[in-house]
């Protein structure tokens, strides 16, 4: 096992929301790590609590229990001005470019914000110099700087969120579902400018999404999650090669392979009814829509080791 502090490390991480019947579990028991300058892909279909967690992780929202450490000391326990201090070196870019970005405000003033907030620079001619630089790192042309989000096409947009997240000089970056409202020709770019930051500057990402195919081309280790709780955690590559929850072989049944010998293979559909996340029961969520569940699989579950890095929830692996 690696002994090297993570940069990123939960704990029991658990976010629950009050509604009129009982307490939504959107982060139940979470516990991670991301190394430094490492990318961890958190996956799961919609509603499963991947951007709530970023979010928690960031302290965008507080969290109900659990911990949260950021280069080994808990965030967690950080007052409102160290929280404010922390704003610099975790950023987020999110999922929808134009909704993220204020309409009233031009490119350069979008990218120049948080530089001034944070009083990183202070004269407007170092300023106006950063945001120069930044835009031609991100791939914004010069001439777009006065231009207004409404006029720019997605990928342009989705790249003024990344200048503004870098602007800051940041370590650590939640990327909820970045590529997820563009065209599959600007995703790529995207990722490609992504992936070149990371080694450019040493970030480290926690890459958010529900699409398989991404996930693989960015990680270094993936986390997949449903109703609130992390089902797997291992590798990239071990994940794909060798699933072990059911959950997960059923994700990766679901993606499309572009191969005419596949055209009229069965594909795996997942039945049964989804459980309510509002005060669920002990054991495994999943249970309900598995075909190997049993009576053992509503006790309590153990997230354990089964090999290497790999680690899964499921009464499968114990056996």
């Amino acid at each position: 096992m690696d002994t090297q502090v993570p940069l990123i490390e939960t704990r029991k991480l658990k976010k629950y929301f009050k509604t009129g019947k009982g307490m939504l579990h959107a982060v139940d028991d979470i516990d991670m790590q991301i190394q430094k300058g490492s990318t961890l892909g958190v996956v799961g279909e919609s509603g499963c609590g991947k951007s709530t967690l970023g979010r928690v992780v960031l302290g965008l929202i507080n969290a109900t229990g659990g911990e949260i450490y950021y280069k080994g000391k808990d965030t967690v326990k950080y007052s409102s001005r160290e929280q404010k201090s922390l704003r610099k070196e975790m950023q987020i870019i999110f999922q929808d470019p134009y909704a993220s970005l204020n309409p009233r405000m031009s490119v350069s003033e979008i990218i120049a914000e948080p530089i001034r907030v944070n009083h990183i620079l202070h004269g407007k001619k170092e300023i106006d110099q950063r945001v120069k630089e930044l835009m031609e790192t991100v791939g914004i042309a010069r001439r777009l700087a006065y231009a207004y989000p409404h006029e720019l096409d997605g990928g342009r947009r989705q790249r003024v969120g990344i200048a503004r997240a870098l602007s800051v000089n940041p370590e650590f970056i939640v990327c909820d579902e970045p590529v997820s409202a563009l065209d599959v020709s600007i995703q790529a770019q995207i990722l490609n400018l992504m992936m070149d930051f990371q080694d450019d500057l040493g970030l480290t990402y926690m890459f958010i999404t529900h699409d398989l195919s991404v996930v693989k081309h960015i990680s270094d280790e993936i986390m997949v999650m449903y109703l609130g709780q992390c089902v797997e955690r291992a590798p990239s590559r071990e994940l794909f090669e060798n699933p072990r929850h059911p959950y997960t072989e059923a994700l990766l049944k679901a993606v499309p392979i572009p191969s005419l010998k596949n055209r009229g293979k069965p594909r795996e559909i997942l039945k049964g009814e989804v459980v309510s996340p509002i005060d669920p029961a002990p054991g495994c969520r999943f249970a309900p829509r598995c075909r190997y569940a049993t009576e053992q699989c509503k006790a309590p579950l153990e997230f354990r080791e089964v090999s290497d890095r790999h680690f899964v929830a499921c009464r499968l692996t114990e056996s």
